[in-house]
């Protein structure tokens, strides 16, 4: 099956993917959030979704199946939409790249940058079960994103979004944004 558009949504943790991302979800599009695949692979293992045990299944999926294999494990829920346009949000390499690009006639890259500080800051206060404790728990959590691939991603996005001011900004550049692509 291919479709007739991805968008893939990329960018450091706390940058504000997911921001962009429920602009698309808003506007009826479908979207596929691959820090859920690992959350969800996480709890299956009978683990607390915390920072120390997303990590660990991240990098074992990735060293069991391959440098691909979170976005493999995204092909379900992509092949079993109907909409010509499907959003997919914390892409993490240039191989999670290649899979999906095998499924779309065109793939855009759009990528959420935000300032370190102001990311340790959104991660604290959104307190999810898997945001990290101190500034050095965040900033390892950063170095493993780019050792994995995250830097290439952004590096060859299409589109860059900076995210450093109210959320209402972000929110009207994500529709806008929306608008354009659609």
């Amino acid at each position: 099956m291919i479709i007739l558009k991805i968008i893939m949504i990329t960018g450091m943790p706390g940058a504000g993917k997911s921001e962009v991302a429920n602009a698309f979800r808003n506007a009826g599009y479908p979207l596929i959030t691959m820090g859920d695949v690992i959350r969800e692979e996480t709890r299956n293992r009978g683990l607390e979704a915390n920072p120390e045990n997303t990590k660990k299944v991240m990098l074992e999926l990735r060293e069991s199946y391959g440098p691909g294999a979170v976005a493999i494990r995204c092909l379900d829920g992509l092949c079993n939409q109907e909409s010509n346009i499907i959003v997919i949000e914390g892409c993490r390499s240039i191989a999670e790249i290649d899979v999906f690009d095998d499924y779309a006639e065109e793939l855009v890259i759009v990528c959420v940058h935000s300032s370190p500080k102001i990311r340790f800051s959104r991660l604290q206060e959104r307190n999810r079960e898997d945001a990290p404790s101190s500034w050095e728990i965040f900033r390892e959590r950063d170095v493993r994103e780019i050792s994995v691939g995250l830097g290439g991603v952004i590096a060859l996005s299409d589109i860059m979004l900076i995210n450093e001011g109210a959320l209402d900004d972000i929110q009207n550049s994500a529709k806008e944004l929306v608008a354009k692509l659609t």
